[in-house]
C-alpha cells in the first residue's frame, strides 16, 4: 500500500463567478467531494491525462504565463498532426521549491478522447505528457488572481484548516512537516468571461 504522502496533494483553487456561469460546457477532471468544510473541500480525482510544461523560474506569475504559452501553442495545432484541441478546464501550475527557486510544471487537463494517445507535441515545445492517477486532494478556493504575493498566504490558510478540522482522522495531517512542505498546485480558469 503507498504511503499516505503519495496520495495527497495541497491545491489551491482560483474561483471567478462569472467563470462558473460561461464554463459550464467546459471539459473538466472528473472528481467526488469526499469531504466538505466551509472553507475547504477533499476531493478524490478520477485518472486523468495532461500535458505539461516545466518552467525552472522565481516567479509563479511569469513561469505560468511561459507554460502556458508553450501549451497554448499545442492546443492550437503545434503538435505532429496539427490537431487542434477544444480548450479544458482548469491549468494547473504545481509550485516545487529547488536549490535554484523553484519548478513550475504548467499542466493542460486533456480532452477525454486523447486519453491516453494524446497528439505529439512538436519538439521544440518541450512538453510532456502526465497522466494523474486517481488521488485525494485538499482544496480550498479563493477569488481573485493567484500572485507571487499571494500564493503562499493561501496555502498556509489550506494547511491551518486542515490542521484545525481534521487532525486525528487521517495520517497525513499529523506529518507537520509534509504539510508545510507540499508542493502548491494552482487550478486557473483559462479564461475570464467579458465584463
Amino acid at each position: 500500500m503507498r504511503k499516505m504522502e503519495r496520495v495527497w496533494s495541497l491545491v489551491i483553487i482560483l474561483s471567478f463567478d462569472l467563470v462558473v456561469i460561461c464554463c459550464d460546457a467546459t471539459e473538466t477532471p472528473q472528481y467526488t467531494v469526499v469531504h466538505s468544510e466551509p472553507d475547504f473541500d477533499i476531493r478524490l480525482y478520477a485518472e486523468s491525462y495532461w500535458m505539461s510544461a516545466l518552467v525552472r523560474g522565481i516567479s509563479f506569475e511569469k513561469s505560468t504565463e511561459e507554460g502556458f504559452h508553450r501549451l497554448y501553442q499545442y492546443i492550437h495545432g503545434a503538435n505532429l498532426n496539427s490537431s487542434r484541441l477544444m480548450m479544458t478546464a482548469p491549468v494547473l501550475t504545481s509550485i516545487t521549491p529547488t536549490g535554484h527557486g523553484f519548478e513550475y510544471l504548467v499542466r493542460f487537463f486533456l480532452p477525454a478522447k486523447y486519453e491516453g494517445i494524446p497528439p505529439q507535441p512538436n519538439p521544440e515545445l518541450n512538453l510532456l505528457f502526465y497522466e494523474w492517477r486517481s488521488h485525494c486532494i485538499a482544496v480550498r478556493k479563493f477569488s481573485g488572481f493567484a500572485k507571487d504575493d499571494t500564493i503562499n498566504e493561501e496555502k498556509e490558510a489550506l494547511v491551518a484548516s486542515l490542521d484545525n478540522r481534521l487532525t486525528g482522522k487521517t495520517a497525513v495531517l499529523e506529518d507537520k512537516e509534509f504539510l508545510h512542505n507540499c508542493p502548491i498546485q494552482c487550478f486557473t480558469p483559462p479564461y475570464r468571461s467579458p465584463e
